[in-house]
């Protein structure tokens, strides 16, 4: 398991999307997708794990992994706060703890 745990942090993924329904937006919950996870079960194993966005003036957003989104691997991560702003999506997060 300390393998798995060296391997995941540092691990790149990009901001997919807000969790959204048909007529609502959560700008706090965003839809994190990381290469090399391709199932439910792989992406299961990144619930708690921390996910770092800097901001394009160097200001770090901290977010929590809180469960897994689909069955092809993409996570669902929780943002405090204001969330992430729309600059954010289509770019890249890192796992910092």
């Amino acid at each position: 398991m300390a393998s798995n745990k060296i391997e995941l942090l540092g691990l790149e993924g990009v901001i997919s999307n807000y969790r959204r329904g048909r007529h609502t937006i959560h700008p706090k919950h965003c839809i994190l997708i990381f290469p090399n996870i391709e199932t439910r079960k792989e992406a299961n194993k990144l619930i708690g794990r921390t996910v770092i966005w800097t901001t394009p003036t160097g200001k770090d957003l901290r977010g929590l992994i809180t469960r897994a989104h689909g069955n092809s691997g993409a996570v669902r991560a929780h943002f405090k706060k204001a969330g992430v702003p729309g600059q954010a999506l289509g770019t890249k997060v890192r796992i910092i703890k």
